[in-house]
């Protein structure tokens, strides 16, 4: 999953990209209003973390003008203004959850795990798709429960295909949701990690559809 954190505290950037890397996820970083709206506007994200008091633009009007542009990717909104009008404000705007700070880095890990989870529609921390188990919690897959051993790439393209089970995903939208904005992007390299992949699951459950993409199945080629 790609995560961008849009928050103009340098050291609070670190920490919760630090945080969200070890999670599992890909993350891009900005640190004022005018660069995050753009990120947000141009790439593929499947969550954002946003402060509303941001240099440039307001984190709210950045915001509102996702929402116009038909940007819906979930939004959490960061913000040290704890009153109730606050809160309304940033979900009438379009917020799908509020943070206030300080905050524990686990409680914010866990509301970015249940957005993913929601927009993907999964309502429970654990996902399964025939013998496999993913838990987003631990970001650990089992097979017949014992755990599958995965690089990060590995549990990223794993992860995001379960997250999206039984629908087809391109290979553009893998490298989309995959790789950091300056990352070395390559679909070839896709295909290397969905070898790996059916070397460490039944090999049948990750089926190429030709011209397309590829769909994680529980039948696998029987579906």
């Amino acid at each position: 999953m790609r995560v961008l954190i849009v928050e103009d505290d340098r050291d609070l950037n670190r920490q919760l990209a630090s945080a969200l890397t070890d999670a599992g996820y890909a993350v891009d970083a900005a640190f004022d209003g005018e660069e995050g709206y753009f990120l947000g506007d141009t790439e593929p994200y499947d969550i954002v973390i946003l402060d509303t008091g941001l240099p440039k633009m307001d984190g709210l009007r950045v915001l509102e003008q996702w929402r116009r542009s038909d940007r819906n990717m979930p939004v959490i909104i960061l913000t040290a203004r704890d009153r109730w009008s606050d809160k309304v404000a940033g979900m009438d705007a379009g917020a799908d959850d509020y943070v206030a700070k300080p905050f524990h880095m686990q409680e914010l890990l866990a509301r970015v795990r249940a957005q993913v989870r929601r927009a993907s529609g999964h309502a429970k921390s654990d996902i399964e798709c025939g013998p496999l188990r993913l838990d987003t919690k631990a970001a650990r897959v089992t097979l017949n429960g014992q755990p599958v051993k995965l690089t990060s790439h590995e549990y990223r393209l794993l992860a995001y295909l379960m997250h999206h089970s039984e629908r087809v995903v391109s290979r553009t939208e893998l490298v989309e949701h995959l790789y950091e904005q300056d990352f070395d992007r390559d679909s070839n390299t896709i295909e290397v990690f969905i070898g790996r992949l059916r070397k460490k699951i039944p090999p049948e459950m990750i089926r190429t559809i030709r011209g397309l993409g590829y769909r994680l199945s529980r039948e696998g080629d029987e579906n």
